[in-house]
């Protein structure tokens, strides 16, 4: 009975705070106790009031966002990110990616109960500023759930020596509340140290194998890193999905500066600007597109000409490549 009652406070504490994700969590977590107990019609009860709760809920709400306490408030962030799957440019199979698991995720329950888990590990790799972390924003918010960035600085450094137990407070998190839990930059935590330092941090890159390996489905975990070639080779076989970023094309750098531009761009010409693009990133691209329209706006004027994206477009390759 402690066990019932340590859930029931957990509940309570939850419905206080607004936090939806953890009072079904943890709704989730006495089914399965029922389960185990033999309780299956029980388990089968509340998983359905659950479910129906869920879909109740209005299109466009968001869990309530309650700042992860303790000594979890250490080690992350919580953000509720509001980035459509539409405003991603990406070539059509790596939005196909994501839209297959932005699918399984919402027949999750569907799938569990046939005995699938949905993809909900994934690793994004490839050159900073193509769009990895802004996928995962897109994930939470198509999902309508927060997300958790795991401040892997302090983990690895604030922490060295209980790095082990603080990831375990992190996926002691993933199975008590459904977020998207990212960790940005994540060849700090996975690079292949065999032969170098293989002390501390191979103990940590071996904590972690064994926690995503047991990852609850309740969550997504997201790792990003820039730098797929030092990961440990042990690391991808533990994700469910890899996604690859590039640099975009020509065609794509367009639409990414257009996006950003918006009604400033009417009428502005992109053709034949791909010598000037090629070669940088989705976020240097918005940065040469805010240039040009802070520019043509204190010129007093209402869209970009050509000649000013060519002009930030210069500007930008010159800083990227000094």
């Amino acid at each position: 009975m402690a066990g019932n009652g340590q859930h029931i406070a957990a509940m309570v504490r939850s419905h206080a705070a607004g936090d939806d994700a953890s009072f079904y969590s943890v709704a989730l977590q006495v089914a399965a106790r029922e389960a185990k107990a033999g309780h299956h019609v029980l388990a089968k009860d509340i998983k359905k009031a659950v479910d129906a709760s869920r879909e109740r809920q209005p299109l466009g709400r968001v869990t309530a966002l309650a700042q992860p306490r303790g000594e979890l408030a250490e080690l992350v962030e919580a953000t509720h990110p509001d980035v459509k799957l539409r405003e991603l440019i990406a070539p059509p199979d790596l939005i196909a990616q994501i839209k297959q698991v932005l699918a399984e995720q919402r027949q999750r329950r569907n799938l569990l109960d046939h005995g699938f888990a949905p993809a909900h590990r994934l690793l994004l790799e490839g050159p900073p500023g193509t769009g990895k972390t802004m996928t995962a924003a897109v994930l939470a918010t198509e999902l309508q759930i927060p997300m958790i960035t795991v401040r892997l600085d302090s983990l690895l450094s604030k922490f060295m020596g209980e790095t082990a137990s603080k990831l375990r407070l992190v996926f002691d998190a993933v199975a008590q509340r459904r977020a998207v839990y990212l960790f940005d930059e994540f060849d700090a935590l996975g690079a292949d140290r065999s032969g170098n330092d293989v002390g501390e941090a191979r103990r940590i890159l071996n904590s972690f194998l064994v926690f995503l390996e047991e990852a609850s489905t309740e969550s997504l975990v997201v790792a990003a890193t820039n730098h797929r070639g030092i990961l440990d080779r042990a690391l991808f076989r533990r994700f469910d999905a890899v996604l690859t970023y590039t640099i975009p094309d020509c065609r794509q750098a367009a639409a990414v500066m257009k996006a950003r531009l918006g009604s400033l761009a009417s009428g502005t010409s992109m053709a034949k600007l791909g010598e000037y693009t090629s070669g940088l990133s989705h976020a240097e691209l918005v940065k040469a597109a805010e240039t040009a329209a802070k520019t043509v706006l204190m010129r007093g004027e209402t869209h970009v000409h050509r000649d000013d994206l060519v002009v930030a477009l210069v500007a930008r390759r010159t800083a990227s490549l000094g």
